[in-house]
């Protein structure tokens, strides 16, 4: 595993867990209220939440994961995939013991927390998915470059490409490439956020879990159609769209079995709790609130 680095200016406590034959790295804030987990995305880690989480923790507990392969939790091995990541959460939420929680999750995120919602309703009190889509409800368009797709989804799903043209070069394609396509708030990504999210793909084998997710993405579209059919999402849903406009609430509606509640963040890119934490972290608030109030 990496160094862990504290950050003691942020107010959180740094812990890593061993469940499910890995190590996990998370963070935890707030003292009372209803527990939520936050989910990253890529190229991202818990810090993706930095300025969120203090805004949660004022009213909430709080707890956001690296999850494997992705920052300090261990590094992942060959085959892993979005369902081993759902089963890293699912222990990692019964290692908090605290209940249902809930489950804040976006981007390539989308297939683990949506396989963990569906097999483990009972341990989530609300879903939110922030700029996420799911395989099987139009995620896989986004890896077809002759439609407007991303080179890097097919990069990053082919065997050892990764390690061969990524490999130290890690900060320069966060700092010159992932971040600046995606973001729309001058700013809202600094050098230090750039050295943050790059240290744990600066490992040996530091991209495999970024691997496993993407190979997962363009695989499960039959599983997780078969999930919402069988299984749907019945817990509250929010649904948080920013530059990927309303694609993350159309999914949403084809995979839960009532209404959903969705909002539009205007101006922001795709790093939605990065860019606009302050519209993220309300919005969350008034989702989570109105169901522990009806709860």
């Amino acid at each position: 595993m990496a160094k862990v680095v504290p950050t003691p200016d942020l107010g959180v406590a740094h812990h890593t867990v061993a469940v499910n034959g890995t190590e996990l790295h998370y963070v935890s804030a707030g003292e009372t209220g209803s527990p939520v987990l936050l989910v990253h995305g890529f190229p991202e880690t818990w810090w993706a939440f930095r300025k969120v989480i203090p805004r949660l923790a004022a009213r909430h507990r709080v707890f956001a994961v690296d999850l494997r392969g992705f920052g300090d939790s261990a590094v992942a091995e060959d085959g892993f995939d979005s369902t081993i990541a759902s089963e890293d959460l699912h222990r990692l939420i019964a290692h908090l013991a605290l209940g249902p929680v809930h489950l804040v999750g976006q981007d390539i995120a989308g297939g683990a927390v949506f396989r963990l919602a569906t097999s483990h309703p009972q341990a989530i009190l609300s879903f939110t998915a922030i700029e996420m889509g799911l395989s099987g409800f139009g995620l896989e368009a986004l890896g077809d470059v002759t439609r407007g797709g991303s080179w890097h989804i097919g990069v990053l799903a082919a065997p050892g490409i990764a390690d061969l043209l990524f490999a130290g070069r890690e900060r320069q394609l966060l700092a010159e490439w992932a971040f600046p396509a995606m973001t729309a708030v001058a700013g809202s990504i600094t050098p230090q956020d750039i050295e943050e999210f790059s240290r744990g793909f600066s490992r040996p084998n530091g991209w495999r879990g970024a691997v496993g997710l993407y190979r997962s993405m363009l695989s499960e579209g039959d599983q997780l159609q078969a999930l919402a059919s069988r299984t749907p999402l019945t817990m509250p849903v929010l649904a948080v769209g920013a530059g990927g406009g309303a694609f993350t609430a159309e999914t949403l509606r084809q995979v839960t079995s009532g209404d959903i509640s969705s909002i539009q963040l205007e101006g922001v890119g795709h790093y939605a709790a990065q860019e606009a934490p302050d519209q993220v972290s309300d919005a969350i608030l008034r989702h989570i609130e109105t169901v522990d109030a009806h709860g």
